[in-house]
């Protein structure tokens, strides 16, 4: 007679991961469930039917040292704060036994090794091994991460594909990202992470313990996403000289970048800058359960020396001078997540800064967070972790200086409004901007005063930077948004608040500048002598032609001012503004588009039209998780002003859901990269 004992175990990959909204990881080879909610195994037996009588089921389950032991129980009521499995006796078959396994909402997250024993009265015993991952359940109450309403679940989960927001706050950027959180390799990479932590290789019993608690794991991850203390992903570069790897502009994803390092050793990627610190973060933070979202702060302070001021100098002529050591940058992006903090009440529930991007030291380690949103707003710089460094990058002042050539002061101006002028994210469900400004600070209703640099929106939406003096108001205004290839068409609108005429010396000067640094030399300027009439009000048209700026376009942005100076009493008043020229040009189009459905091939194409006065040439790099497998890249030869290419790419949907295919183009000889996308929806056959 063939022995009794366990034939199989058949863990039910499918049917337990669509039930917890895992099924996306069908690369992975373990079961992949949330905690705090039951899955089902089904064990096959050899030999005899089970006796319940006189033979029993139990269950071991362990991550690295700490365990839990279960006996196989025929109710199902247990208390929800352990481990329990039970067999439903309403459904028993004795040959095959339907096992439900649940955990607590509580419990550690991880790769998890599985053990079944079947006992028999006669001291037999038989057992099997296997291996499970346990992901944060937002979608249980109990579990610190849960989120109440299931489209915040879809887009802060589950989505694999997003927007991130660059350029100026008048005039966005929306570049493409793939989370990429289904790819291969991304869910074991954002696993090995955690195991590859210091925290992990300190105390391994400790840190499993304390995985448990999302403030802890996003703590750990926000460190393991730079390298600045450990063998964290991604190396920062803020310099131009990219050759020893990526430039960060290059990246589109963040598999790529998890999947490097992992096949490195763990050795740091090179290179990141702040949206591709985020955007990583917010990959690992989904893969492992925890509602994120990557946010853009616009015109981000960094306070020095944390007296809440930001000084800028300028020239007598407008020209922006580097002379502090305070800096703005014209955006800076990080991670919000979600998570209840018991650690600091109720009030303080809900989206957490985390910023991975190496700036400050926290707890000795480069990280930041998790900073309470509703804790910065309300300036609680008493609670843990980080708030007076993040509320110093959404509301600090801005004093903009004058010095003559004999770095004297000649002109003073202040600005409340500048930093943090615009925080967004991307909305739930469209790829559209998300304004959040207000859950960051309370936002001054409008008046009809004009603060000093106060700035409005126009009914085109083109930003308008005034200055008041005693004797002039100037505003410095865009006509409209700069498009590369057409003119930038600038306005300065001069008012005689006086009885007296005026004579007034105009300064114009433009600089190119990164986000994060000082402008560099002048390449445009204008200078001249106006005359006021009593109480008048003249405009200044000029133009910087294409030839002139042409060098700016890309990830590089202009910072122009005027300078007026009243010849009668050298008062000096100032106005600038700093904004990015939008690219165009690249087109994606879609065959069949409103019936795509997966793992049928379709076609689409992509379009470049040369929108320049010169020839250029490139490299098309399209990706799309979901749609293609890896990436495709195509040489583009040189093409004349106003002329069109069009590249077909062949399409094979693995997966239904609404998809991201992106498409970018990167101009040879130049650092400009040319960027589109297209949302796919693929329904399921």
């Amino acid at each position: 007679m063939e022995v009794f004992g366990i034939q199989q175990v058949n863990l039910e990959l499918a049917e337990n991961q669509q039930r917890h909204r895992t099924n996306g990881f069908r690369n992975s080879k373990e079961l992949v469930v949330r905690r705090g909610a039951p899955f089902n195994i089904s064990v096959k037996l050899k030999g005899r039917p089970f006796n319940p009588q006189t033979d029993s089921l139990r269950i071991k389950v362990t991550l690295g040292r700490l365990y839990a032991v279960m006996p196989v129980t025929f109710s199902e009521k247990h208390p929800s704060t352990r481990w329990n499995a039970y067999i439903n006796p309403s459904t028993l078959n004795l040959q095959e036994l339907s096992v439900t396994v649940s955990s607590p909402a509580s419990a550690p997250v991880g790769c998890y090794k599985f053990q079944l024993y079947v006992f028999t009265q006669d001291g037999q015993k038989s057992f099997v091994v296997g291996d499970f991952i346990l992901l944060c359940n937002p979608w249980c109450s109990e579990d610190a991460v849960y989120i109440p309403f299931e489209d915040q679940r879809e887009e802060y989960v589950l989505s694999d594909s997003g927007l991130l927001f660059m350029g100026t706050p008048n005039n966005l950027v929306s570049r493409p990202w793939s989370f990429d959180l289904y790819e291969p390799g991304v869910l074991e990479a954002c696993l090995d992470l955690l195991k590859v932590s210091p925290q992990h290789q300190q105390n391994r019993k400790k840190d499993n313990m304390n995985r448990s608690n999302p403030v802890y794991i996003s703590r750990v991850v926000s460190a393991m996403i730079n390298s600045e203390d450990d063998r964290g992903v991604l190396k920062g570069n803020w310099t131009d000289d990219f050759k020893q790897g990526v430039s960060p502009s290059k990246w589109t994803g963040s598999g790529d970048i998890l999947r490097l390092w992992v096949k490195s050793g763990y050795s740091p990627v090179k290179y990141g800058q702040c949206w591709v610190f985020a955007a990583v973060m917010c990959t690992v933070m989904r893969v492992l359960g925890i509602p994120s979202r990557v946010v853009t702060n616009f015109n981000s302070a960094h306070d020095t020396n944390a007296n809440l001021v930001i000084e800028e100098y300028y020239s007598e002529t407008g020209q922006k001078l580097n002379r502090s050591n305070d800096s703005i940058w014209n955006f800076h992006v990080w991670v919000e997540c979600w998570m209840r903090r018991s650690d600091l009440g109720p009030e303080m529930d809900g989206w957490q800064v985390l910023d991975p991007t190496p700036q400050e030291r926290s707890g000795g380690v480069f990280c930041c967070g998790p900073a309470p949103v509703k804790g910065i707003r309300n300036q609680r710089t008493d609670l843990i972790y980080d708030i007076p460094f993040v509320y110093a990058e959404v509301n600090a002042d801005v004093h903009t200086i004058i010095l003559s050539s004999h770095d004297q002061v000649v002109g003073f101006s202040k600005d409340t409004e500048k930093i943090g002028s615009l925080i967004c994210t991307k909305a739930i469900g469209y790829p559209r901007v998300q304004n959040i400004t207000g859950d960051y600070k309370w936002i001054k209703s409008p008046t009809s005063t004009l603060s000093s640099q106060s700035s409005t929106i126009s009914d085109d939406s083109t930003l308008r930077r005034a200055t008041a003096s005693k004797g002039v108001i100037v505003f410095l205004t865009l006509a409209k948004h700069p498009v590369a290839g057409e003119p930038i068409v600038c306005l300065v609108k001069i008012m005689n608040k006086q009885k007296i005429p005026k004579m007034m010396k105009v300064h114009l000067n433009a600089q190119a500048k990164e986000y994060n640094h000082s402008p560099s030399e002048t390449f445009w300027e204008k200078h001249g002598v106006i005359q006021l009439a009593p109480m008048e009000v003249k405009v200044i048209e000029e133009h910087i032609l294409p030839t002139q700026y042409e060098h700016v376009v890309g990830d590089d942005l202009i910072n122009l001012a005027v300078v007026l100076e009243d010849m009668a009493t050298s008062e000096r008043v100032l106005a600038s503004e700093e904004f990015n020229i939008a690219t165009s040009g690249l087109t994606i189009q879609v065959t069949e588009e409103n019936s795509i459905v997966s793992n049928k091939e379709l076609t689409a194409s992509v379009t470049f039209t040369n929108p320049f006065s010169h020839p250029v040439s490139g490299l098309l790099t399209v990706a799309g998780a979901g749609l293609i497998g890896g990436k495709e890249q195509f040489r583009m030869p040189s093409l004349r002003p106003g002329g069109k290419a069009t590249q077909s790419i062949t399409l094979n949907p693995s997966m239904a859901g609404v998809k991201m295919l992106q498409a970018s183009l990167s101009l040879s000889e130049t650092n400009i990269t040319i960027r589109s996308f297209k949302m796919i929806s693929v329904n399921s056959i």
